[in-house]
């Protein structure tokens, strides 16, 4: 009779990214140099693998902007890195595209807690995975996107699980195995097969890599779709600081070609939104009108520039 450590340890042993790498087993007696070497020729690799799974990360991205543009929400669950990577990249969404609170949620296994201390455990439960998505209040409009490595983690495929058969969810899963059962459970499976790590196991390294590389993409074409960038402008910047209030200036100059003042003029009258300010600017319209044009374009700066030239022709 096998026990419970014994099976996990078989499973292990057939993952791609937790391979033994005999070539290195010295690594610990090469000079800082090589090794640093080594790691960043390993490290050059990532972007290939993440290339060579682009059909499906287009196909996830067009899912999520789908239900997204209808009000659902953007969910990241994982647990270690995969979970911190999550809430990292949700995090960063309010202030680059102004997302409203809620709307990208980072969830990981352990609550926050979790992103600087391990909390025993809790990867490995489906439950907790389905009473975090429960305590959001889930719909199908929603998307949940369970992030892990090797493909196994039971809080991710819980939470995908979860999703999908309560609620009608769509469901995206991202690891670093082919063949991963958090793929199969979910609508739309990428795999990023990175390899064997540098250090054996350490799946902080390539495959944290890839799976922010791919978040990355998830999030930013998304809002791209969605209509929070003016081409490759971030006008649905949250200016909440003084350098973001600089770069909103500098974003509504580069829109626009205007002068200073005209820029400021165009603030003003618009309390600081930078894609009113633009529309005010382009569009010769007065901040209401540039509040009421984005809200029937559905906050689609082209759209309403084109519905401005309409209104003022």
């Amino acid at each position: 009779m096998t026990t419970p450590y014994q099976d996990l340890r078989a499973q292990l042993d057939t993952l791609t990214t937790e391979a033994f790498r005999p070539e290195l087993a010295e690594i610990d007696q090469l000079p800082t140099q090589k090794i640093a070497e080594l790691m960043n020729a390993e490290d050059a690799s990532v972007p290939q693998a993440v290339a060579d799974r682009l059909p499906q990360i287009s196909a996830a991205i067009d899912g999520i902007a789908a239900r997204m543009a209808k009000g659902g929400r953007l969910v990241y669950a994982g647990a270690g890195t995969a979970g911190r990577l999550g809430v990292l990249d949700a995090s960063e969404c309010p202030p680059t595209f102004n997302t409203w609170d809620g709307q990208v949620v980072g969830l990981i296994a352990g609550g926050p807690a979790a992103m600087v201390t391990a909390v025993e455990g809790a990867e490995d439960s489906k439950e907790l995975a389905a009473a975090d998505l429960d305590a959001l209040d889930l719909t199908e409009h929603d998307v949940v996107v369970g992030i892990s490595a090797s493909g196994r983690t039971p809080y991710a495929i819980g939470a995908v699980e979860h999703a999908r058969t309560r609620y009608g969810a769509l469901t995206i899963g991202l690891s670093c195995n082919a063949g991963s059962a958090l793929a199969a459970a979910a609508d739309h499976g990428i795999e990023v097969v990175v390899g064997p790590e540098l250090l054996t196991g350490s799946t902080r390294l390539k495959s944290g890599t890839a799976q922010k590389l791919v978040l990355n993409m998830l999030s930013t074409i998304t809002m791209i779709r969605l209509g929070k960038t003016y081409g490759n402008l971030m006008v649905d910047v949250r200016a909440s600081n003084e350098k973001l209030r600089a770069r909103s200036r500098r974003i509504v100059s580069l829109a626009t070609g205007a002068e200073d003042s005209v820029i400021e003029a165009a603030l003003a009258a618009t309390d600081g939104e930078v894609k009113n300010a633009i529309l005010v600017v382009l569009g010769e319209v007065d901040g209401p009108t540039a509040a009421r044009l984005l809200t029937e374009s559905d906050g689609h700066l082209r759209g309403a520039l084109a519905a401005a030239a309409g209104t003022t022709a």
